[in-house]
């Protein structure tokens, strides 16, 4: 199973990669029709209010909570019941969604209120951020059923189709960005509109596979089905120990919003570049682990449940170890390559640069939690996550109040790399205090390699940048053209001082026959 583990991870990331990469066209198109200005401001805030009940019911609490009960139908139960429970937690969830979305529709001032409380001493932001939020709300049904489409997909092996489902939102807003603004007076409604349509698509775009697969869910409501009851039960805590990083960046919108105009956008623009390995790497493995955990768990088979973490987790330090560290000292580079252009300006670019900074110190953190988390998620124990997360929630806050009046926005993306480290911490510390991760042998020399390697290439990456202010007066093909070098020689540089310090491919396989 570790070359399957290996292979799937790398179709997971690979179309990962590619929604990523369209996410960045997407917002390069948002920094060249909107800069950082109020109606970017108003539009992000507008987006990040759905995005994150979309995270709690659709790619957080929810998909954590519905993988280990459907793979232990799919282990237990006859396809029939299978497709049963699939109807009735389709339908419930649906009404659920369909309850929440006329109540976002209607309370949407409240929200913004309630999210940006700083909007509301500039009236015009605050409207425009009403009336886009008004039109992304329902946004959220539809990328909920795309969540569960995927769990259903994922558990059946097949995880190249919802790794590639994101790439239609971002398709549709960056034919919104291109073609729908200049038709429309507001760009915030305009993009919003795209949000909505991108739902929709994306939910389309997986019928067919479900179809394929025999799983295509028929919406039934039945209130007294005992697996429904259990993936809600499971839910419930996982709302706040999964979505504790979203409930971190809703604070980080709160506190922003009473900073300068600006502000909100350079933590977002940051916080999508600071993603993209996360997304790509941190993401895909915890996607494809879970329902191996899963398996692992409902076969009481400890010994391979904590090997495959113990895999995971050296994984995670030998990839996310030189990608931190490539945002850091690169930080600068990349927002000027990829945003400064058009309605963007150079100020702003060292805005995002030094936000990025905040970010990427918490990186390896973030991903953490996405592998660690799953060992509670595959035993059906959301309750632990939900202590863990509240701490972290909490130390957050804590940070982000202190932060933000010496380091403005910088303190705040700080913030939420303090409370990401705290996150994963603990639940590393839990794992290890109730036996369920027993780490393998070879763990510190192992981490002195990988510290190695990272620290000649930061030096080799640091020497290769330059000021920013170069990076300025580059044009853009030659920005893209220097940054390429600097990655690849970083990147070349990392793995041969791994390899040169005997770190093999084969030291990261599962050899026994339970993974075969």
């Amino acid at each position: 199973m570790s070359k399957k583990l290996i292979k799937s991870t790398a179709v997971t990331g690979s179309m990962t990669l590619l929604s990523r990469i369209s996410g960045l066209v997407r917002d390069i198109a948002f920094a060249n029709v909107m800069g950082s200005g109020l109606v970017a401001d108003a539009f992000f805030v507008a987006f990040r209010i759905p995005n994150f009940f979309r995270r709690i019911f659709g790619e957080g609490a929810l998909s954590v909570a519905f993988v280990p009960v459907f793979s232990e139908y799919r282990e237990t139960a006859t396809p029939e019941q299978t497709r049963a429970f699939l109807d009735r937690m389709v339908g419930q969830l649906t009404a659920i969604l369909l309850l929440i979305t006329i109540l976002g529709v209607v309370a949407a001032p409240g929200f913004v209120t309630v999210i940006a409380p700083g909007f509301l001493e500039d009236q015009e932001k605050f409207q425009i951020t009403v009336d886009a939020l008004r039109i992304c709300f329902p946004y959220l049904i539809f990328i909920s059923l795309v969540a569960v489409s995927a769990g259903i997909l994922n558990t059946c092996g097949r995880f190249a189709v919802p790794a590639a489902t994101p790439i239609f939102l971002n398709i549709c807003l960056i034919a919104a960005a291109l073609w729908l603004v200049p038709l429309v007076d507001n760009a915030a409604i305009a993009l919003a509109i795209g949000v909505l349509i991108a739902g929709i698509a994306q939910l389309l775009f997986q019928v067919p596979f479900l179809r394929r697969e025999q799983f295509l869910p028929r919406p039934r409501l039945k209130h007294s089905d005992d697996g429904v009851k259990k993936v809600f039960k499971l839910m419930v805590p996982a709302i706040f120990g999964v979505s504790v990083a979203q409930l971190n960046v809703l604070i980080n919108t709160l506190l922003a919003s009473f900073l300068v105009t600006g502000s909100v956008s350079w933590l977002y623009y940051s916080d999508r570049v600071m993603e993209f390995p996360l997304g790509v790497f941190g993401i895909a493995l915890a996607t494809v682990i879970l329902p191996s955990l899963s398996k692992f768990h409902a076969r009481e088979d400890h010994q391979s449940f904590s090997e495959l973490l113990d895999w995971a987790l050296r994984w995670v330090f030998i990839i996310a170890t030189p990608a931190a560290i490539g945002l850091i000292v690169l930080a600068g580079p990349l927002v000027t390559t990829l945003f400064q252009y058009g309605a963007t300006t150079p100020e702003d670019a060292r805005m995002m640069a030094n936000s990025l900074i905040g970010f990427a110190l918490g990186l390896i953190g973030l991903i953490l939690v996405k592998v660690l988390a799953p060992g509670f998620f595959a035993r059906q124990n959301t309750k632990t996550p939900v202590r863990v997360g509240v701490i972290a929630m909490i130390v957050n806050i804590i940070v982000a109040i202190v932060l933000v009046v010496p380091l403005k926005h910088v303190g705040l993306a700080t913030a939420t790399s303090v409370a990401a480290w705290v996150n994963a911490g603990l639940l590393y510390k839990l794992l290890r205090k109730e036996s369920i991760y027993q780490p393998q042998a070879g763990w510190q020399p192992f981490i002195m390699k990988i510290a190695a390697a990272g620290s000649l290439m930061a030096f080799v990456v640091y020497w290769m940048g330059g000021s920013l202010e170069q990076w300025f007066e580059v044009s853009t093909w030659g920005r893209v053209y220097r940054l390429f070098l600097c990655v690849t020689m970083g990147a070349a540089v990392y793995f041969a001082i791994v390899l040169a310090l005997g770190i093999r491919p084969k030291h990261l396989l599962l050899n026994r026959a339970e993974f075969d």
